[in-house]
């Protein structure tokens, strides 16, 4: 029994120290930007959405493609909108977050995928139009009607059965 007792103050003294003085819980990364849609054709518009330490101040994104951009607070976010110029070749660009602060000034950094804009020539190619009015029409609708007529039909004469039964 004796030898139980130094064993779990030792224990304890162990416990104690990981407890009190083992590592610090990691800090979640706070600061980051987001594009969306991260692919975008040129001339069409992009959301950026940030987060900086300090959500309550306007932060600025820069990028080469639309210079520099402030994102002013809203929802406990950062946010702005932006459009692609038209005359920007398609490629991969970065778009930098510079987080406002004079000491610890944070920054993040995300890439804006730019694409060639496609015009289709005409539209999909889904079939025969079942649905369009052309020269099925009459016989679609005919058919449509001789199956609500049998239906009421046979919905008539089950009722006189029943009624004579």
């Amino acid at each position: 029994m004796r030898r139980s007792v130094p064993a779990t103050l030792a224990a304890l003294f162990v416990g104690l120290f990981v407890l009190f003085l083992g590592p610090s819980p990691a800090r979640a990364a706070t600061v980051y930007i987001e594009l969306n849609p991260s692919t975008v054709p040129v001339g069409d518009d992009v959301g950026l959405r940030a987060s900086c330490d300090d959500n309550l101040k306007a932060a600025t994104a820069t990028s080469s493609i639309f210079g520099t951009v402030t994102l002013n607070p809203q929802y406990g976010l950062l946010t702005a909108t932006v459009r692609v110029p038209g005359g920007v070749k398609p490629d991969d660009y970065e778009v930098d977050l510079h987080c406002p602060g004079d000491k610890n000034a944070s920054s993040a950094t995300g890439t804006l995928h730019v694409v060639a804009k496609v015009e289709p020539a005409q539209g999909p190619a889904t079939g025969g139009g079942g649905t369009a009015p052309e020269r099925y029409a009459p016989m679609l609708i005919g058919t449509g009607l001789a199956i609500i007529g049998a239906g009421l039909a046979l919905g008539i004469m089950t009722l006189r059965r029943r009624r004579l039964g």
